[in-house]
C-alpha cells in the first residue's frame, strides 16, 4: 500500500492535467499527498499586461486550490523560472531535498524523453522528469550525495515511480480514473488563467483519458511507466 506520494512538476497545473485523477484516487485509498512544483508558472501567459510577479502569485494560488479540491496535504514550490529549468547541482539539491524531507513510498514523475506530443513534453518537463529521476536513485538514497543535507535531511529511498506517458501505445500502467475523472476535471477547472475556454479543455481531457482507458476496458485512465525499485 502506498501511505506517502509526491508528485514532482515543472508547472502549477502539470500534475492535474497529467495525474490528477490518480492523485484523487489515491487519496481515497488513503495516500498522503505532497506537491512539489518547480515553478510557478510565471512566464505563462499571452496577455501583454501582465508580469511575472503576478502571474506566479495567481498561479500558486490556483494550484492550491487544485490540490485542495483532490485532498492533496502539501504543496511546495522552488521557485525556479519558468521557461529556464536547468540540470544544475543546486536544482538536485533542492529535489533530493524535497523527497529526503517527505519521504515518499511512490514519487510521480514527468516523462523525460521528447515525443510527439510537443506540449507535454517540452523542455522545462523533460529537464524536471530526468532530474528527478536521478533524485530518487541514486542521490536521495545515498548519504554521501549532498552531505550539506545532513544530518536535516537524511537519505531516503523511494519504493516506486510513476513516470506520466500519454502515448496510448507506449505505457506500462494504466490507472482506472472512472470514478475520480470528474474529481481531475474540478482541479484542472481551478486552474483559470490557463483554460480560460473550459469546456474546450474538459472535452479535450475526457476524449484522451477515454482513449487511454479502451484498452484496458475502463471509460477513463491515466497512463504510466512504472519503475519499482524496492518492496
Amino acid at each position: 500500500m502506498i501511505e506517502r506520494a509526491m508528485v514532482v512538476t515543472a508547472h502549477p497545473d502539470d500534475a492535474e492535467t497529467g495525474a490528477g485523477g490518480t492523485v484523487a484516487e489515491l487519496v481515497r485509498q488513503g495516500a498522503e499527498i505532497t506537491y512539489l512544483i518547480v515553478t510557478s508558472g510565471n512566464m505563462g501567459s499571452g496577455d501583454r499586461t501582465m508580469t511575472p510577479d503576478r502571474l506566479a502569485r495567481i498561479r500558486e494560488a490556483e494550484q492550491r486550490n487544485a490540490a485542495r479540491t483532490l485532498g492533496v496535504k502539501h504543496v511546495e514550490f522552488l521557485g525556479y523560472d519558468d521557461g529556464e529549468v536547468a540540470d544544475t547541482r543546486d536544482f538536485r539539491r533542492d529535489i533530493t531535498r524535497q523527497i529526503r524531507r517527505w519521504r515518499p513510498d511512490l514519487v510521480i514523475a514527468q516523462n523525460p524523453h521528447r515525443t510527439s506530443n510537443v506540449f507535454a513534453s517540452h523542455r522545462d518537463h523533460r529537464i524536471t522528469g530526468g532530474v528527478v529521476l536521478d533524485c530518487v536513485y541514486p542521490l536521495a538514497r545515498d548519504h554521501m550525495a549532498f552531505p550539506e543535507l545532513l544530518p536535516d535531511y537524511e537519505p531516503h529511498t523511494v519504493r516506486e515511480i510513476y513516470i506520466i506517458k500519454w502515448q496510448e501505445e507506449d505505457h506500462q500502467l494504466a490507472v482506472d480514473i472512472s470514478e475520480t475523472m470528474d474529481l481531475k476535471l474540478k482541479a484542472i477547472a481551478c486552474h483559470e488563467s490557463q483554460f480560460p475556454d473550459f469546456p474546450a479543455m474538459e472535452a479535450r481531457v475526457r476524449t484522451r483519458c477515454a482513449v487511454l482507458g479502451k484498452p484496458h476496458g475502463h471509460a477513463y485512465a491515466e497512463t504510466f511507466d512504472r519503475i519499482v525499485l524496492s518492496r
